[in-house]
């Protein structure tokens, strides 16, 4: 079906839909430059440990032993290539308020994480249509709680949407949040891509200090583009765990 094998590749940053079916997802915002050599990769990685352990929080190595890989309750969750990563740095909303929601699209928190990690998220079955991808996001528990608090926020102050990168996010609406993590956040984006009004639907859960985002889409059935619950609770485990 073509509409199934199109969209996992744009489903990483829905913002790029119009722009060429980059899936530019995942961004780990340790700064790294793509051709940073041996010395400067691992002179950048004991400075995020070393923030990491200051803040109590995962740092990049800790945080990709903890997200899902592999077929996770019935969706294949992929790692993203190094070279997609940044596609979505920098997305800034045309509203201050609605700045949260234009980082999560962009598969950031608008609170500069200590690390971060990307899969894309394919289901299994032919006869699923839900595709969509997840991130994690490793702060200090305080600014992790702080993210969703102004997430909330944007949810509420925006239900007209919003423009980033020359694109047109006409609607956001609230949507129940699972009862699952710490605390957690549900609502759909409506993106206006060319001629086509694309739902997209986010469950941003807080475990501790870290920020589970999984974002969806469903092009056939608008009430089924959530990510499944079981995907959600099999990540929250992995992050207990890792823990210790």
């Amino acid at each position: 079906m073509k509409l199934r094998r199109a969209l996992p590749i744009a489903a990483v940053i829905p913002a790029l839909l119009a722009l060429s079916a980059c899936s530019g997802e995942s961004k780990e915002s340790d700064g790294k430059k793509p051709n940073a050599s041996a010395k400067e990769t691992q002179s950048a990685e004991q400075k995020e440990a070393a923030e990491a352990k200051r803040l109590g929080a995962f740092d990049g190595k800790a945080l990709e032993k903890a997200a899902i890989t592999g077929m996770t309750a019935g969706f294949d969750a992929k790692k993203i290539a190094k070279a997609e990563v940044e596609a979505g740095r920098g997305m800034e909303a045309d509203k201050k308020a609605c700045q949260p929601l234009a980082s999560l699209i962009g598969g950031f928190t608008h609170v500069p994480a200590v690390s971060t990690v990307h899969r894309s998220l394919q289901p299994g079955k032919a006869s699923n249509a839900t595709v969509g991808s997840m991130w994690l996001a490793s702060h200090s528990e305080a600014n992790a709680t702080r993210v969703m608090k102004e997430l909330r926020t944007a949810v509420t102050e925006c239900p007209k949407g919003f423009k980033t990168l020359g694109l047109t996010y006409g609607k956001v609406e609230n949507l129940p949040a699972p009862k699952l993590g710490d605390e957690a956040v549900g609502y759909r984006i409506t993106g206006d891509i060319g001629k086509q009004k694309v739902p997209m639907t986010y469950t941003v859960v807080r475990s501790g200090g870290v920020i589970a985002a999984f974002y969806g889409v469903n092009m056939l059935d608008t009430k089924k583009a959530a990510i499944p619950e079981p995907v959600i609770t099999a990540q929250l485990e992995r992050i207990a765990s890792a823990k210790g």
